[in-house]
């Protein structure tokens, strides 16, 4: 059936074999060259470390990225994240649209979010509306929770339901003739 010489000798190489391996090394994006690496070549790409906003930094102004965010300081404006942690010492007056949420500091203004998390020293006053939400036993909370399978969706000038023209108020001819004859009556009565 099989012979062990069969299986020991050498079958003829395919093309992979034949030709040397690649080897690709991770190089910062600033020190490559252009042109120097194959298009083929796989290089995975690491997943960029969040930016962080320090407890000594004021930011006046919208924020938007689409990695993730730290805040420690103080933002007064919108942010958009993908991931937003908003830290102890910190303070966000403004919107904040994220997939996932957590809020350890001070919110003041709507939270929108897919995976919202208020943690015990949490201190939100505003509205949450969200697709899943956590809190913690201690966070403060004033404001509305309402859930929405997309809550990142925010309707800005496009209503979810068209709404219904409003009913035009026209009163029945006979009913206009009757009030029409009251306010005579009424006119002649005073003077």
């Amino acid at each position: 059936m099989f012979s062990k010489s069969r299986i020991n000798e050498p079958g003829p190489k395919t093309e992979a074999e034949q030709a040397p391996a690649k080897t690709v090394e991770a190089t910062p994006s600033f020190l490559r060259q252009s042109g120097t690496e194959s298009s083929s070549s796989h290089v995975t790409k690491a997943k960029p470390a969040a930016s962080v906003l320090a407890a000594d930094l004021t930011v006046t102004g919208n924020l938007k990225t689409t990695g993730d965010i730290v805040i420690e300081g103080v933002v007064d404006g919108d942010i958009r994240a993908h991931l937003l942690t908003v830290g102890e010492s910190a303070t966000i007056r403004g919107e904040i649209v994220a997939d996932d949420i957590v809020i350890n500091g001070r919110v003041i203004g709507r939270v929108r979010g897919l995976k919202v998390r208020l943690t015990s020293s949490a201190q939100v006053e505003g509205d949450i509306i969200h697709k899943t939400i956590a809190i913690e036993s201690g966070a403060h909370f004033e404001g509305s929770v309402q859930r929405q399978d997309d809550p990142l969706q925010t309707n800005r000038g496009v209503s979810a339901a068209p709404e219904a023209p409003a009913p035009s108020f026209q009163p029945r001819p006979e009913a206009s003739d009757a009030i029409k004859k009251a306010a005579e009556a009424k006119k002649s009565i005073q003077g």
